[in-house]
């Protein structure tokens, strides 16, 4: 069978939820960042653990405290974003740059890759899966490469 969906359509939709999950973000809104993030969904983020799955990675008072840290608007900025999508599912990829000033004076610019998974049910789209990572120097000191710029 055919896939008769609208992917011009889908992919405009997909990059305004992701948008709009990064105006939650800069404006440190928890209900607003969480708002498509689907109940069975699994992460991979910069913070550890190593995993994120379902009510954990949906956590409103973790991602309080992750908002409080800053002292002022968290940053956020995409680049080179890419939207592949097939029927009820998509998939994205890029860069993404993390600015912010956190408590004490310490001031965070760090350029990450992202992906992420959506799945449209009942005709809504809502994020699966994400993965947020920075390289590793491969020099033995196991330190991220936290100076690198696209």
């Amino acid at each position: 069978m055919a896939d008769t969906t609208d992917t011009g359509a889908d992919e405009a939709e997909i990059r305004r939820l992701l948008e709009e999950r990064a105006a939650a973000m800069r404006a440190k809104d928890v209900q607003a960042s969480l708002a498509r993030i689907a109940p069975d969904v699994v992460t991979y983020e910069l913070a550890p653990p190593l995993r994120y799955a379902g009510d954990q990675a949906r956590d409103p008072g973790g991602l309080q405290e992750w908002y409080d840290s800053f002292t002022g608007p968290v940053g956020i900025e995409s680049r080179d974003l890419k939207v592949f999508v097939g029927g009820n599912v998509a998939f994205c990829h890029g860069l993404a740059l993390l600015t912010g000033e956190r408590a004490g004076g310490e001031k965070s610019r760090v350029w990450f890759r992202e992906t992420v998974g959506l799945r449209r049910t009942g005709g809504r789209w809502e994020i699966v899966h994400a993965h947020a990572s920075v390289p590793l120097y491969m020099d033995g000191s196991g330190k991220a490469a936290l100076d690198l710029e696209p």
